[in-house]
């Protein structure tokens, strides 16, 4: 996920039993041509596989890309062709892909035949529902060398409207032997059981849930226990200090902002609006972390309590 899975969100993910994770979107030409976001999405600090995924509209930049990725590091290369953002689709990348097929196989084996490391291809049910074109990508993508493929359950022009749609994911499952992952909606471990049954599919891919609990992952597959508010309150004092450093200060308050948003929304969400406002706006990181640690403390005994539950 753009601007949410970056290498401090990544280190506790991992930390907390998350089986993979996956880096930013980083745009192919772009690292290429030596942009310094795109390098530092590239990074990495001990996970163990290190997947990187790239994002393109050329063949030619994402083959060099992969080479490069590979040699900085990188253990699995994923392939974006599920980014439904304006910004992205406008550029022809991302699930844009879905809409010339005979294109999108340009760029998947163009990367395939750069890297010596497995490929995978996340994706979504295809541009529209008038366009349901996954399970003929995905059985192209496994003839070109692909090796696992992910599906959201939705249509690009869904955007996350609605619900994901679970059962479709089992047309890819009927067209490829590769594995395939689900995803989409996934909150709680009774959803992932569900998707897992509907869709057919041999993994689950969780996202948006996430936000504002990086250990999210890890207690779905049962590898580590809810932390109480107490620890939730430590853990984000940790992720908030890990941005700053990362980022450096005056950078790492701009982007912690939503995270701290999703802290707040989950588990403080009595907060008054002038607190919270006073809050994400505040250029003091240490006010900033005291005060929304103490919010979590004060407010989030009972959701944390139904989380456990759920």
């Amino acid at each position: 996920m753009s601007g949410v899975t970056d290498l401090p969100f990544r280190m506790l993910a991992w930390r907390f039993g998350a089986g993979f994770v996956v880096t930013e979107m980083v745009a192919s030409r772009e690292l290429v041509c030596n942009a310094a976001e795109s390098w530092a999405r590239l990074r990495n600090s001990g996970i163990d596989p290190h997947i990187v995924q790239l994002a393109g509209r050329e063949a030619h930049w994402m083959a060099e890309a992969a080479r490069i990725v590979e040699a900085n590091g990188a253990d699995i290369i994923d392939i974006n062709m599920g980014c439904p953002a304006k910004k992205v689709t406008g550029g022809y990348s991302g699930s844009a892909l879905m809409r010339d097929p005979d294109h999108a196989l340009s760029l998947i084996e163009a990367t395939v035949k750069a890297a010596t490391v497995p490929v995978t291809l996340k994706m979504r049910l295809g541009w529209d529902e008038n366009s349901i074109n996954a399970p003929l990508i995905a059985r192209r993508a496994e003839e070109a060398g692909v090796q696992a493929i992910t599906i959201h359950g939705r249509t690009r022009m869904q955007f996350y409207n609605g619900k994901a749609n679970w059962d479709a994911i089992r047309a890819v499952r009927e067209a490829i032997s590769v594995p395939l992952i689900a995803n989409g909606d996934v909150d709680t471990l009774a959803d992932a059981m569900e998707i897992l049954r509907r869709s057919g599919a041999d993994a689950v891919m969780v996202g948006r849930s996430c936000q504002g609990r990086p250990w999210h992952p890890g207690v779905l597959a049962g590898v580590a226990a809810h932390p109480d508010v107490t620890d939730i309150a430590r853990i984000f004092a940790e992720h908030y200090e890990m941005m700053l450093e990362f980022y450096g200060v005056e950078i790492g308050l701009r982007h912690a902002r939503k995270h701290v948003a999703w802290y707040l929304d989950r588990f403080a969400a009595d907060l008054q609006v002038a607190e919270k406002a006073a809050i994400l706006t505040s250029t003091d990181a240490r006010l900033v972390s005291d005060r929304v640690a103490a919010a979590i403390v004060r407010s989030a005994g009972e959701i944390v309590t139904e989380e456990i539950a759920a």
